[in-house]
């Protein structure tokens, strides 16, 4: 909020100098109480600088409810500045934001929770060209088809009709994307089996069945003609209980002839001991397997978005 001189909208001038205001962005503050860490917190101070502009990137992609865009980097403590299209806005460079003058369309901008944000696929072109680098694009991507904001045929079809540089790093990405991927590391994982180690793509969270039909579970990857499953554990797998199905769920998999490989934190920070242990596990595996695929997962995440953008129709006509 502004100044006011009565100090009933807003800090005196002698209260804004004060500690119990903070300044967000030129002329405005809020209560010192207000916690600039939380993400939605410093996205909506940002857009303040907004007039004819829009969020876009990562912080966009959280406003339409991607929860993994949690304005870190991948080592979960860089602070990523909020991205924005200026649009027409001239808006004095700082650390806190990263300012793009690409093009902005009227159709490309929306509102959520009240802030003028991109549409999720120009959101994820915006992302990967800000970031210029193709296998966290291609994470931008996995992330926004596993929050169902949008999918890859989408993205494609929408990058057609956008100008600007870095488009060869958002084609590349696109071709490397997987919808089915459900984590930022697993997608990670995934392109060390692709790219580094020029392995055939694996299928990701596809069920595995015994003989009889039972699920024995749907790992991370899992390479069928190889016989191997590679699987990430993140902060999730550290409780005990979800520990002893992991736990299970291995057992499960070797029973069945599957030879299984397990990354932790840090460990795909070393490429070269990454890529060993999975070559390892690949001489390993080969034994005679007792499982079988499951049925094509359905419905795919396009029909599930088709879907949704029909019911949101019927909603607006109704209201």
């Amino acid at each position: 909020m502004p100044v006011d001189p009565e100090g009933t909208t807003g800090p005196t001038k002698g209260q804004a100098r004060g500690p119990t205001w903070r300044r967000t962005t030129p002329g405005l503050y809020v209560p010192a109480s207000v916690d600039a860490a939380v993400v939605e917190q410093r996205i909506r101070e940002q857009s303040m600088r907004l007039t004819s502009g829009a969020v876009t990137g990562w912080a966009a992609l959280r406003l339409h409810g991607g929860g993994f865009f949690d304005g870190l980097g991948p080592d979960g403590r860089t602070v990523r500045p909020v991205p924005v299209v200026v649009g027409g806005d001239r808006i004095r460079p700082c650390a806190d934001i990263h300012q793009s003058r690409h093009r902005l369309r009227p159709h490309e901008v929306v509102v959520r929770h009240g802030i003028r944000c991109t549409t999720p696929e120009r959101a994820v072109i915006d992302e990967i060209r800000r970031l210029d680098d193709v296998r966290e694009g291609v994470v931008t991507l996995d992330m926004a088809c596993a929050a169902r904001l949008t999918s890859i045929s989408r993205v494609r079809t929408v990058v057609l009709g956008v100008g600007g540089r870095r488009l060869d790093t958002v084609r590349t990405a696109l071709g490397l994307a997987h919808e089915r991927s459900r984590s930022p590391w697993e997608s990670r994982l995934r392109l060390l089996w692709e790219i580094d180690l020029g392995w055939s793509r694996p299928l990701c969270n596809w069920a595995i069945l015994d003989r009889d039909g039972q699920l024995l579970g749907k790992p991370d990857l899992l390479g069928p003609e190889l016989g191997l499953v590679a699987e990430y554990d993140g902060a999730l797998h550290r409780t005990r209980s979800r520990h002893r199905r992991d736990v299970r769920r291995e057992e499960a998999f070797r029973r069945a002839g599957l030879e299984v490989v397990t990354f932790v934190a840090g460990d795909l920070d070393e490429t070269a001991a990454a890529m060993s242990r999975l070559q390892a596990a690949r001489e390993r595996a080969g034994r005679p397997g007792t499982w079988v695929l499951g049925a094509t997962p359905s419905p795919s995440l396009d029909e599930l978005l088709d879907q949704r953008d029909w019911l949101r129709g019927l909603a607006d006509d109704a209201s």
